[in-house]
This record gives C-alpha cells, sequence and structure tokens, in this order.
C-alpha cells in the first residue's frame, strides 16, 4: 500500500464501494459493537466528548452515542461514511469523511475519549508513530484513549496490510504526554496475528 492521501483512500473506498450495503464483503465489518468498547462502557461512565478514529460502518460509534457520550465518528472512506449515514441517520452521532493525517484545527485536544480499533494496524509500518500522533493530537487534557489491536512478536513478520502491532509499538503513547492505565495481552490464532492488545491510556 502507498502512503500518500489519493491511494491510502483509494484502497479503502474502492472495497467500500464496489461493496455498498453488502457487509460480507468488508472482511473487519463485525455489525456489532467491538467486544473490547463494549467491556469498557459496562464498567466506566460516559463523559463529554468522544471520537471514533477510522470509523467503519459505524458500530461503535452507536455505542458511544447510547451510552451517553456526544460522539463523532471519522473515516477516510466516502463511501464509508457514507453507509454509515445509511444505516444511523438520526442517531445523532456526527459522522465525517476526515483524513486522519489532516486533522482540523478545530479537532485538537477536544475529545475525552478517543476510541482507536485496527487503524494504526492497517497502514504501513513507517507511519506507526505519525499515526500515534495524530490520534494523540485529538485527546483532550485527562482524556482517555482505549486502543485495540492485533499484536505480534518480535521477530514475527507480517506481509500486511494489516501489519500487527508489537507491545512497544502500541506503548508510543506513553511518549506522546500519555500514561498507561492498563494493558492486555490476549493469545490468539488467525492469519491476522497471534496476540491481541487492549491499551487504555490517560492524557496528563
Amino acid at each position: 500500500m502507498s502512503f500518500d492521501k489519493e491511494e491510502r483512500s483509494m484502497w479503502f473506498e474502492e472495497l467500500y464501494k464496489e461493496n455498498f450495503l453488502k457487509d460480507e464483503h468488508i472482511p473487519w465489518a463485525k455489525m456489532k459493537t467491538n467486544e473490547y468498547l463494549e467491556e469498557y462502557l459496562e464498567n466506566n461512565l460516559p463523559n463529554g466528548k468522544a471520537l471514533v478514529v477510522g470509523c467503519g460502518l459505524g458500530d461503535d460509534a452507536i455505542a458511544l452515542s447510547e451510552a451517553g457520550f456526544d460522539v463523532t465518528a471519522i473515516d477516510i472512506s466516502e463511501s464509508a461514511i457514507k453507509w454509515c449515514v445509511e444505516r444511523f441517520d438520526g442517531f445523532g452521532v456526527d459522522f465525517k469523511v476526515q483524513d486522519i493525517f489532516e486533522l482540523p484545527e478545530e479537532m485538537l485536544g477536544r475529545y475525552d475519549f478517543v476510541f482507536e480499533s485496527q487503524t494504526i494496524q492497517s497502514l504501513p509500518l513507517v507511519l506507526r508513530d505519525k499515526i500515534i500522533t495524530a490520534i494523540s493530537s485529538l485527546v483532550s487534557e485527562n482524556g482517555k484513549v482505549l486502543v485495540i489491536a492485533h499484536g505480534k512478536n518480535a521477530g514475527e513478520k507480517f506481509t500486511g496490510p494489516p501489519w500487527p502491532l508489537e507491545i512497544n509499538e502500541v506503548k508510543l503513547f506513553t511518549m506522546k504526554g500519555f500514561k498507561e492505565l492498563e494493558f492486555s495481552i490476549f493469545a490468539e490464532d488467525t492469519a491476522l496475528s497471534t496476540l491481541r492488545f487492549r491499551a487504555l491510556y490517560q492524557k496528563e
């Protein structure tokens, strides 16, 4: 996958556009709330503004809205956002076409809770630090970011996309002004990875 905006967006846009309203052809679309987000919402009181990075077909954004957050959900694919609006018009979520690397000033430092599930891993390795920096810039003071990612052990090779993360790559958030509140590792045996990471960080 190439690195410029046009080709990054094209890869996702073509998949969503060619399979519009045919969710069975979108490999990461579960059509339900991410289980790790669901668990978080069961154990934490919602507070303020939330943002979903790479929102896909919108289920996580709706879960956050129903929990009580004021929600914005972004994706680089215009067809994905159109699909979200088709599914969830009237639910009060602000679905927006937005490149994570071209964030407008009004979005920076605005969100009390940011949910990132499997977006970092979808981009080439050379963009790891850049996308983590971009996600970090969205979070308000004392705000939290919940990160879900396929993981790998040091030395494991994956051709990608996606490219599973190593533990130290997820922990780059601690170098962006965040303290780690939780880091959980789950074993899994899939074509994508051997591990799953769930990490919760709070901006200091």
